[in-house]
């Protein structure tokens, strides 16, 4: 049995990017609304304006939460259209970069940026989304091996990644079936400057333990919400599986894989439809956070957890129950 948290239970937050800065944890959570919209696959009930940043005094699992308030809304990005779903961020030379996904006016994810002093703010966002950038769910992942930013993206239905194939938008969006190799993530270098790519995306294969693609009815292929940690030397990509309703990870010996699927790290949450996670190591322990919708019993009203993640003597991930 895992005790969990719930870090906010006064406001719906959802999808949580979290990362120490100046001593503290961070976190970076979308920021759920209530609305009337109907239920649908393309998401049109997570109808988020605005992110705060939340910092954790101490201990996660009893240190207090402090609300820093609204970092970016939607009056700041100049190319504005809808949907301002989950967020990540990095340090670099001491700037920190805000990296979201947002509709632009044709109603198609791009990738914004926002930059600013202070991990706390306030952020200026750049008058333009990332060149090539398409799709959700942005991780980006500091390598301390060799000094590099890994951007991980990539979600379908309502993260539109079914309507791209080498990174080119095509006519008509196809979702694989049956024994069809399942969609891929995409992972990116940062150029030096951290506001464009260095490279032209790539698919990030996840493989069987016979070194074979998973496949379209496979229920732990992937589905969005990359992230990558390292552990003991290892990179750990986990993800959500999305209508399977599991976080699950794939282990490689390098940011570009092909990664070897490994297990489950979180079975499906109750009273959620998905779950959006990130895994942080903290003063020695390992954390998981994540959400589901338990305090309002609706799956775009969602509630942040946290709760402490361990692993084997092998590294593997020990299961947490939802």
């Amino acid at each position: 049995m895992h005790m969990k948290r719930y870090l906010i239970p006064e406001d719906y937050h959802a999808d949580p990017s979290v990362h120490a800065f100046n001593g503290k944890l961070h976190i970076y959570p979308s920021h759920d609304w209530d609305c009337t919209d109907s239920e649908n696959d393309n998401g049109d009930q997570y109808d988020m304006k605005d992110y705060h940043v939340f910092t954790i005094d101490g201990d996660p699992m009893t240190g207090k939460v402090t609300d820093h308030g609204v970092i970016l809304s939607l009056e700041d990005i100049p190319w504005a259209g809808r949907q301002l779903w989950d967020c990540d961020i990095q340090e670099r030379d001491g700037k920190y970069y805000l990296y979201f996904p947002l509709k632009d006016r044709n109603d198609i994810f791009r990738m914004g940026v926002a930059i600013s002093d202070s991990p706390v703010g306030p952020f200026r966002c750049m008058p333009y989304p990332i060149h090539g950038s398409y799709s959700i769910d942005y991780a980006c992942f500091h390598d301390d091996a060799d000094d590099e930013y890994y951007m991980y993206f990539g979600g379908i239905w309502g993260g539109q990644l079914q309507r791209y194939v080498d990174n080119k938008a095509v006519e008509a969006p196809y979702l694989p079936q049956g024994k069809e190799p399942a969609i891929l993530p995409r992972v990116v270098r940062m150029a030096k400057n951290m506001v464009e790519f260095a490279e032209e995306p790539r698919a990030v294969e996840i493989l069987d333990a016979d070194g074979r693609l998973l496949t379209a009815d496979n229920p732990y292929r992937f589905f969005e919400a990359s992230w990558m940690h390292k552990y003991q030397g290892k990179y750990y990509l986990s993800y959500s599986t999305g209508d399977t309703h599991m976080i699950c990870y794939a282990t490689a010996d390098n940011p570009y894989g092909p990664f070897t699927y490994q297990g489950v790290v979180l079975t499906p949450v109750k009273a959620g439809w998905t779950t959006h996670h990130c895994i942080v190591e903290w003063e020695g322990k390992w954390y998981l956070f994540h959400h589901d919708s338990v305090p309002s019993g609706k799956s775009w009203c969602r509630s942040l957890k946290v709760c402490e993640l361990h692993y084997d003597a092998d590294g593997h991930i020990l299961t947490i129950e939802g």
